[in-house]
């Protein structure tokens, strides 16, 4: 018997990791704006003003009264100039009109703007086309109004959204903060790329492949020293980073091998949440607490790596933000068919492909080990195959994971 839940299912497993992320949600930091890119808004923002703050051309010509048009081709006459960025304070009388440039205030009594390549200048004269009232003219407040709520919290802070920040005068912004992360992989059998490889090593992919995973998500992952096949040496390295990091991620040793320690050295010093979950590729992963970190044991297979990282690894980082906008998940029609003959949710290394009437299809490839690296290296996404026993054939709709996720 454990103290902890084992063997769950996937979603289980997933609400508890979301549970505890919100209990150890990161706090709040003000960024300035530029800094704020990616980062995840820790409160509400209201418009402090209008937008647009006044009423504006959208187009280079001639503000006019549109009730001062007859017919299709109307004489005015032409008082003055508005540029944008200065109020020149002019006001229009009856058959009047102001050349103007985009985004420059309307003078008052103005409602219309004609194109300038619409009309025909002669002298101080301007012959104006027909037009309907409005034309041409932005509003203020038609974009926002002063007051309204235009970002919440959870949103992820996109160009877009900082630009719309910086265009109510914000210069900074409260962000929650990026964990920090420290990143393991472990095992006496792993050599470091370059180095020549005795009889029974491999090198160490892990650490590139997670690291790689880690910063693409934006984030500043802290590469550990190999874990060995020391119980001790286990325990005082995971305590040294649990110390230190907001989050731990581990590759490997969390089996029930005979030098798999991370489990016996969390159990006795933190709080595993989980072990063992029913997915294919993965199913020794670890969740667990120590000091002031959460710790994520991936298994050592690096197809098992990819699987757990997109799926609970991203999950955590999400959580601990308070990220509230889901990730990415498309849907794709399946190339082929599978036969799926063990009960587990499955994580299955696939190309999206679009096609010539813009269907997005996900074409499966036929590796199946969780060793084999190179198919995910072919592979730009997992595809994700429900639980149970079953048969899917060509053209099914399926959830798929990109391996680059907004």
């Amino acid at each position: 018997m454990t103290d902890f839940p084992t063997g769950l299912l996937f979603d289980e497993a997933m609400t508890i990791l979301a549970q505890v992320a919100a209990e150890h949600r990161l706090n709040a930091e003000t960024l300035s704006l530029p800094r704020c890119h990616g980062r995840v808004l820790a409160q509400d923002v209201d418009a402090p003003l209008s937008l647009p703050p006044f009423d504006n051309s959208a187009m280079d010509g001639f503000a006019l009264r549109q009730a001062d048009l007859d017919g299709e081709h109307t004489a005015l006459n032409l008082i003055g100039e508005q540029f944008a960025g200065v109020a020149a304070g002019l006001s229009l009388g009856a058959g009047q009109c102001v050349r103007i440039t985009t985004g420059a205030p309307m003078p008052a009594g103005a409602d219309t703007v004609a194109i300038k390549e619409n009309v025909r200048i002669d002298g101080d004269r301007v012959i104006v086309p027909a037009l309907a009232r409005g034309q041409n003219v932005r509003y203020a407040g038609e974009d926002v109004g002063e007051g309204e709520r235009v970002l919440r919290a959870g949103q992820v802070l996109t160009p877009a959204r900082v630009s719309l920040a910086a265009s109510m005068g914000l210069a900074s912004l409260s962000v929650r903060r990026r964990p920090t992360v420290a990143v393991f992989t472990s095992g006496d059998e792993l050599v470091e790329p370059g180095m020549p490889l005795a009889p029974g090593q491999i090198y160490d992919s892990n650490r590139d492949l997670l690291m790689g995973l880690l910063r693409a998500d934006g984030l500043e992952p802290t590469a550990w020293p190999r874990l060995p096949d020391d119980a001790k040496q286990v325990e005082i390295a995971l305590r040294d980073a649990a110390c230190a990091f907001d989050l731990v991620f581990t590759c490997g040793a969390v089996s029930a091998g005979e030098k798999d320690h991370i489990p016996a050295v969390l159990r006795e010093f933190g709080r595993i949440h989980f072990w063992k979950v029913k997915m294919r590729p993965g199913m020794p992963l670890l969740f667990a607490s120590m000091d002031q970190a959460r710790m994520l044991g991936l298994p050592g297979n690096p197809v098992s790596v990819m699987a757990t990282y997109l799926s609970f690894g991203r999950a955590l980082i999400d959580g601990l933000q308070g990220r509230a906008e889901p990730r990415t998940v498309l849907r794709a029609r399946l190339v082929g068919s599978i036969e799926k003959t063990h009960p587990r949710r499955e994580f299955i290394r696939a190309r999206l492909l679009s096609d010539d009437d813009g269907v997005l299809r996900v074409d499966p490839n036929p590796a199946t080990g969780s060793h084999r690296l190179r198919a995910a290296a072919d592979s730009d996404a997992l595809m994700v195959v429900p639980e149970g026993p079953q048969r899917l054939g060509e053209g099914t709709v399926m959830d798929v994971l990109p391996y680059a996720l907004g």
